[in-house]
């Protein structure tokens, strides 16, 4: 009998023993919920083929992301697909859960993710790579693909974190979607509804569609604690195509569904670009969304003023939004409409007073900014294109525009970091605050700065995807001098992220398939250290090994563009290779 959705044993029913293990109060809890959204897509019944959109993260979480919105929202558009959308339970409903043995369900109909034809998992961050095996103990469903029988879903997945490097989780994977969403779904919910004569029939035709990746029809190939090859079997092709969106003008990205349980409560997030055209060495946004796209003003103006007609506050997104051309006009005419704005980020170099104005006007207090470097050294080394000049301009001109909170974004345990860096660093933020503290007293009103600094996360497909992450000792040592030259002045707060936490991050950034039985046993033992040493995992390995640039890396399957251009930008970054027109300057006579 040839393979078919159609076929599957719960399709298209909702069983009475659906609710079966779960307290009224949960469910009450998700009627709540959905009653509590409004712009939610009206459910279809009688779809060919059923699907679960599932965020591996909580639902304030999910909500709060505009790429698992515009998945859900994709694939609800076709005629034949009706979705739901699934969440890691929080904390009650987890516990209600392991305490009756329950079974994880949808959001909209209530349905165990067991019974549906296609589990869609959105991730953007490696983080929630922890969270995978969760949603499947919680469904009972085995979590390595190889495992899973025919009558069980299959599994995609998606989002920036998989095609930046899926690896760690491809064993928990059937297809991985390698790229943007919308020009990758429509083929691939085609060729499932067409059926084949088996279940890998249908995973090896998959795998000849433009940037899909099945990961059972490739091998991969260790030498001792390297990975030197990936082999991929008949029909399946050696490398796979990042698949971008040549068309953004066609499908605006913005909030599908409004909620107040999100981040981004009252607020009507519009997508201005797709990308950044600055391409910062440490930064995978530059590389993984080339090329840099921009939607038309027309565009972007329909459905900012929609967000004002419906009384939301207009979030504006994109990398850097101040390189949005005609961003300027655009907030005002949010403002003559009787609108408010936010920005998701500014670059240094391109603030004007106008756009000042209209932040004032829309009623932020705070504007966030990003030298990243705290050196010049470090942000040349970065490839920022800003100087310490070009930053207490910007300062200068938000605080003579009486914008007093300034909150400023720095990494440390960049490669090569010293403690001059460091020092310059502190010797900036002083300098910006002695500027604050003197506009505050005159305005007879406080006002505050608040450093961001994180640590130095070596990430695909970028320039410094070769650079090993610096010790953790090291990095609490240089967090430490920083809360100590911060920690005496008033109106400055600092705070980092957690090293544990980036270590953890440059792990699942730089690991391969053998983290997936670690992913598994991290959530047996409901702890990922205590599964490292359980497995006597060498991490440190991954994390903060510098990697020879003729190495095969474990995302090295993926054909993520002009890989010459990395190569290139990492030796210019080392000395290695001069900039253009260095040469040329230093042969220029005295």
């Amino acid at each position: 009998m040839p393979f078919s959705f159609a076929s599957f044993p719960f399709h298209g029913h909702r069983q009475w023993w659906y609710f079966v293990g779960m307290s009224w109060k949960v469910i009450e809890n998700r009627r709540n919920t959905l009653a509590g959204e409004s712009g939610a897509l009206q459910q279809k019944r009688g779809g060919r083929l059923s699907c679960c959109v599932v965020y591996p993260n909580r639902y304030h979480s999910a909500m709060s992301n505009l790429g698992f919105q515009t998945v859900y929202a994709l694939l609800n558009e076709h005629a034949e697909v009706v979705c739901d959308r699934a969440f890691l339970p929080d904390r009650e409903e987890l516990g209600e859960l392991e305490r009756t043995r329950g079974t994880l369900l949808s959001l909209e109909t209530q349905r165990p993710l067991s019974s549906f034809d296609l589990i869609a998992f959105s991730v953007s961050f490696e983080s929630d790579y922890l969270n995978i095996p969760v949603i499947f103990r919680l469904s009972g469903i085995p979590p390595l693909a190889a495992e899973r029988s025919p009558l069980q879903p299959l599994v995609l997945a998606g989002g920036a974190a998989l095609f930046l490097n899926p690896e760690p989780v491809a064993p928990l994977l059937d297809l991985v979607c390698i790229g943007e969403a919308e020009p990758l779904l429509p083929g691939v919910i085609d060729l499932f509804l067409e059926g084949a004569e088996s279940r890998d029939d249908l995973l090896t035709r998959a795998a000849q569609l433009p940037g899909v990746y099945v990961p059972s029809l490739y091998e991969p190939v260790y030498d001792g604690a390297r990975q030197v090859a990936l082999h991929a079997q008949a029909g399946a092709p050696q490398r796979v195509r990042r698949i971008w969106d040549p068309e953004i003008e066609a499908r605006p990205t913005v909030t599908e569904i409004h909620t107040e349980a999100t981040e981004f409560s009252g607020m009507h997030l519009v997508e201005l670009s797709r990308g950044c055209p600055r391409a910062c060495r440490f930064c995978a946004a530059g590389f993984i969304y080339l090329p840099y796209r921009t939607r038309s003003v027309e565009v972007v103006r329909d459905e900012v003023l929609k967000g004002v007609a419906e009384g939301r506050k207009v979030g504006l997104v994109a990398a850097a939004v101040s390189d949005y051309r005609g961003i300027g006009d655009l907030c005002q005419e949010i403002i003559d409409a009787g609108g408010t704005f936010s920005v998701s980020s500014f670059r240094i170099d391109h603030l004007d007073s106008a756009m000042i104005e209209a932040l004032k006007a829309s009623g932020q207090k705070t504007v966030a900014l990003a030298p990243e470097g705290g050196s010049q050294r470090l942000r040349d080394l970065i490839r920022k294109g800003i100087d310490e000049e070009q930053i207490l301009s910007a300062c200068d001109l938000l605080i003579g525009h009486d914008i007093l909170n300034l909150k400023l974004y720095f990494i440390i345990g960049l490669p090569t970091e010293t403690a001059q860096d460091l020092e310059e660093l502190v010797s900036l933020v002083l300098k910006i605050r002695e500027r604050v503290v003197t506009a505050a007293k005159a305005n007879k009103r406080l006002g505050e700065i608040q450093l961001s600094v994180n640590p130095f996360i070596p990430k695909p497909f970028t320039p410094f995807q070769w650079c090993g992450m610096e010790d953790m000792k090291s990095i609490e040592k240089k967090w430490k001098f920083l809360q100590k030259a911060f920690g005496k002045h008033a109106n400055l707060r600092i705070q980092m992220e957690s090293p544990r936490e980036a270590y953890q991050q440059a792990l699942f950034s730089r690991g391969d398939r053998r983290l997936a039985p670690l992913l598994i046993e991290a959530d047996r033992q409901g702890n990922w250290k205590s599964a490292l040493r359980e497995m006597e995992f060498d991490s440190d390995s991954f994390v903060y090994r510098d990697i020879p640039l003729e190495e095969m890396l474990p995302w090295s399957f993926i054909d993520g563009g002009d890989e010459a251009r990395l190569v290139r930008e990492y030796r210019r970054a080392f000395g290695l290779e001069r900039e253009p027109g260095e040469a040329d300057q230093q042969e220029l006579p005295k």
